[in-house]
């Protein structure tokens, strides 16, 4: 079973009276590409700073291979941090850049040299030594932060939002190349970002945090799949949440009476056991099928009813708003086959789809600005 390479227990931190991260407990297992997601001001970054040293703790400890290092300098954490932007040095090449940690420790120069060569092959940058930052692309800068960050060896690399400043073609790029650099090297990545699709593309895990708390914690599908609360449900990914009243079984499906009028059966193991009978059901916009409303039911499926208000063609896919019984706008994201004929705004059309797709969670207070 894989260590644990950082623990956070019970972590708190306090500026002034604000709390931005609120009696934290995590454990981050070695080899782990894990993320931490979420709006601005949820804490994430301050978290990754206290765990770099950059930040201390108002209470609580922090724990870096077994070892507490709550009150060591960040010089004395075996870990690098890789941030948005960059700050190579630019009156030094590439390979003064990735090498000037190395030379602080007073490595030998042929063992530099031969890290450095070897940085340079991972991120993909071999024959770029000589090449100043200003001639290189955001990318190719951000390849040369991490190079530098990794040819140290560190137990954990941490790196906050550092794709945030390319354009989003090549975040999609070093996405991919971040994942594979992870996993060749070996070692653990924690990762701050507020993208989902970015966290859900890395992440071994993830972490979604709200207000200085993480409201779930999970593989990418557990969470997007089974969201806990009405918090995740709604920013990892879209979700369609329809107000109702639980009817507890003994049953694998218990079922609901929404407030559309309708009812739906809800697997029993996706309803949190802490609500009472007023929940939110979901459904993620890819798992409906959109039906004419004079069409039969399929047995067995969950069904509401609406009227289309808007569809719009994306290429792969058409994308649909339709508009409850109760003004609740819904939205169905249909992969465009070509099989069938689109339906049209203003046609009255029922939504289906499999009992197994569906989801409860405990309603949540007003979200604040900043998530809406």
């Amino acid at each position: 079973m894989p260590e644990v390479d950082v623990r956070l227990d019970r972590v708190t931190k306090d500026f002034g009276e604000t709390v931005a991260v609120d009696d934290l407990s995590l454990d981050i297992t070695e080899g782990e590409f894990f993320s931490m997601l979420g709006p601005s001001g949820c804490g994430k970054t301050t978290t990754l700073r206290m765990i770099g040293g950059f930040e201390d703790p108002t209470r609580g400890t922090i724990y870096l291979g077994g070892r507490d290092v709550t009150d060591l300098p960040p010089y004395k954490r075996n870990v690098n941090t890789v941030f948005q932007s960059y700050a190579l040095f630019p009156h030094l090449d590439v390979h003064e850049n990735v090498a000037f940690g190395l030379r602080r420790k007073k490595v030998d120069g042929a063992a530099i040299d031969r890290r450095v060569k070897g940085a340079l092959e991972l991120v993909d940058l071999v024959g770029f030594d000589k090449r100043r930052p200003a001639k290189m692309s955001g990318g190719q800068q951000q390849r040369v932060a991490l190079a530098r960050a990794l040819v140290n060896h560190p137990k954990v690399l941490l790196l906050d939002e550092p794709l945030g400043a390319l354009d989003l073609k090549l975040r999609k790029q070093m996405q991919l190349e971040l994942k594979r650099i992870q996993e060749e090297v070996g070692i653990t990545f924690i990762y701050v970002t507020h993208d989902q699709e970015e966290a859900m593309t890395m992440s071994n895990r993830l972490a979604v945090m709200r207000h200085g708390k993480a409201e779930q914690i999970g593989a990418p599908e557990d969470v997007y799949e089974s969201p806990a609360t009405e918090f995740v449900a709604n920013f990892l990914g879209a979700s369609n949440l329809l107000a109702g009243k639980l009817e507890r079984g003994a049953d694998e499906l218990v079922r609901v009476r929404l407030a559309v009028g309708s009812d739906v059966l809800v697997p029993a193991d996706r309803v949190p056991n802490e609500v009472d009978s007023i929940v939110k059901v979901g459904v993620r916009p890819e798992k409906i099928t959109i039906q004419p409303e004079d069409e039969a039911q399929p047995a067995g499926h969950n069904a509401v009813p609406g009227l289309l208000r808007m569809s719009t063609y994306i290429g792969v896919s058409h994308q649909y708003k339709v508009e409850a019984p109760d003004g609740t706008d819904l939205r169905v994201y249909v992969q465009n086959l070509g099989a069938a004929r689109a339906p049209q705004p203003g046609e009255r059309v029922r939504l289906v789809w499999r009992p197994e797709h569906t989801f409860a969670v405990k309603p949540s207070e007003t979200p604040t600005e900043e998530e809406e």
